[in-house]
């Protein structure tokens, strides 16, 4: 893949990433906040097999663009938040085929364990320079900068950390929406 081409990748894949943040946050804010009935999260509650076999699938599908077309080789965290999001397309899709609303159950803990280590790999990511984050000996580091879109917000740490936070948003909107009624 050419130079040009990975740019516009990162350009897409970065924008989408943007709005699922903004769509995530209004979600958690509108099921502490909102009203009894709420039009987008009766869309997120009866949706939310599609949506998370969307979100799982196409975060899966691109880590894996980036790490076997373009070649950008997967720091340790990146391959312990895989561990954790990879199993999530096949939760989703069976859960879809057999229309089973309780996936949360098993979904709910994957997601969280790779939200937390997403979450860890962002703070050293954007804010430990210098610091002695553990990488593995194979020389890729988790400080490498290989996607930078949007001034440096969109990075792949970003990207995995906008898939566990949506997840994590579309699973506790499903959990606790019909509880608020």
């Amino acid at each position: 893949m050419n130079y040009e081409a990975i740019h516009y990748l990162n350009i897409v894949l970065g924008t989408g990433a943007i709005i699922l943040q903004i769509f995530s946050v209004l979600a958690l804010l509108m099921l502490c906040f909102g009203g009894k009935k709420n039009i987008f999260l009766d869309f997120l509650d009866k949706n939310f097999l599609a949506i998370g076999f969307a979100v799982a699938f196409v975060g899966t599908f691109f880590s894996l663009i980036y790490s076997e077309v373009v070649n950008f080789l997967p720091c340790y965290l990146c391959w312990y938040q895989r561990i954790f999001l990879f199993p999530l397309v096949f939760l989703f899709a069976v859960a879809m085929w057999q229309k089973d609303r309780k996936v949360i159950k098993y979904a709910l803990p994957l997601v969280a364990i790779g939200f937390i280590v997403s979450v860890y790999q962002n703070f050293y990511y954007y804010f430990g320079q210098g610091s002695s984050l553990p990488c593995d000996a194979s020389g890729v580091s988790c400080y490498q900068v290989l996607i930078s879109e949007f001034g440096g917000y969109i990075s792949l740490p970003m990207l995995a950390l906008t898939t566990f936070f949506s997840l994590t948003a579309l699973l506790l909107v499903t959990h606790f929406y019909k509880k608020v009624e």
